[in-house]
């Protein structure tokens, strides 16, 4: 099967599943605190960590190419990107780059706030 089907597969199982939680969480805990991304974050790290321990631990026959991009890129990634952005921050501390890190994990955020607010301000001036 194709690579990309197998992630445009994944990816809207993930994006259902995020849907999901968007709309459970707030009616369980209150929409004074953004809950349901946070869950999402923290409960999507944990899963590449699992995920990504298994393959690198197990590596059983049922983990193969195509498992892992329907898991990993396509329903994680569709569930959240941070589970990613968590694992690249690993593999950067664990090869021992701790500059790297800290500068891949500073970077993305400052810079992530910084878009989504350049991004509103270009269109406010445009309306």
């Amino acid at each position: 099967m194709y690579p990309a089907l197998i992630v445009f597969l994944g990816a809207g199982l993930g994006g259902v599943v995020r849907h999901l939680v968007n709309m459970a969480v707030p009616k369980l805990l209150g929409t004074g605190f953004p809950f349901a991304t946070f869950l999402i974050n923290v409960s999507g790290s944990f899963l590449m960590g699992i995920m990504a321990g298994y393959l690198a631990f197990k590596d059983g026959e049922f983990w193969n190419q195509t498992m892992r991009l329907f898991l990993t890129t396509g329903i994680l990634g569709g569930y959240t990107t941070f589970s990613t952005f968590s694992l690249d921050f690993l593999s950067l501390v664990e090869r021992g780059a701790y500059g790297s890190a800290l500068a891949y994990a500073g970077g993305s955020v400052a810079l992530a706030f910084m878009a989504v607010f350049a991004g509103i301000a270009i269109m406010r001036g445009l309306t």
